[in-house]
């Protein structure tokens, strides 16, 4: 069987040697990792597994899949690479869809106060986050969650479920319709990663906690740097 990996991060690289070792003809499509990003060019490398990192488009296949994986991939995949394969294309997306579509899914659920999050594998279609769902799983949020910890839970539950939604596709499973329109937020962080002070006190706990991704930046206020809520109000009540 040929199959396309669109992926990046951990999970590209889990997702990677699941199907190398399912025996199948695998091309990666990727891009450039930071130090700090479990390398999944290197990956290939190591394991002899040809890939790219430019975008996938119709015009640099490597050959016709019989099916494509996008795991954590970056870019959107266009109408043109999805026809090729008859629709046996699909993503993993760290969100209930149909809300928290787009970017930052997780770290919006934490700031908006959600009580569950998860995961959905679906359909890839013309439309972000909306094709058909695959398989969903909801993953309670706890209140002493950071979003550092809480991407790798859910990604770690995930990507057990890989080669159960790889055999869905394949079998000719349609899914299930998304039936309402849901939330979308778009790239970039969430208020630039700066704390308002006319939030409530929960919502500031809950936006600190959201930022806490190491090497990425915290949360801001005014300028200075928050680690965690008594920072903040140590800082707040001196100015």
């Amino acid at each position: 069987m040929n199959v396309i990996l669109c992926g990046y991060n951990w999970s590209g690289c889990k997702a990677l040697d699941i199907l190398i070792k399912r025996n199948y003809n695998v091309f990666v499509y990727t891009c450039e990792s930071q130090y700090y990003v479990p390398d999944l060019v290197q990956l290939c490398k190591d394991r002899n597994i040809s890939y790219s990192l430019d975008k996938i488009n119709s015009e640099n296949l490597p050959f016709l899949p019989d099916i494509i994986c996008s795991i954590y991939y970056p870019y959107i995949i266009d109408n043109g690479v999805i026809s090729l394969v008859n629709n046996k294309i699909f993503n993993l997306h760290p969100s209930l869809l149909p809300n928290y579509k787009g970017c930052s899914s997780l770290t919006w659920a934490m700031i908006n106060g959600e009580n569950e999050v998860g995961y959905t594998y679906h359909y890839i279609n013309e439309k972000i986050d909306r094709g058909n769902i695959i398989f969903q799983k909801k993953i309670v949020l706890e209140d002493w969650d950071l979003q550092v910890n809480l991407y790798n839970r859910v990604m770690f539950e995930a990507i057990l479920e890989f080669e159960n939604v790889f055999d869905r596709v394949i079998s000719g499973y349609v899914g299930e319709p998304q039936n309402q329109l849901g939330k979308y937020y778009k790239r970039g962080c969430p208020y630039d990663g700066e704390i308002d002070e006319l939030w409530d006190e929960n919502k500031i706990k809950r936006f600190i906690r959201a930022m806490i991704n190491p090497p990425l930046n915290l949360a801001q206020y005014k300028g200075i740097t928050i680690k965690n809520f008594k920072e903040f109000i140590n800082i707040r009540d001196e100015k």
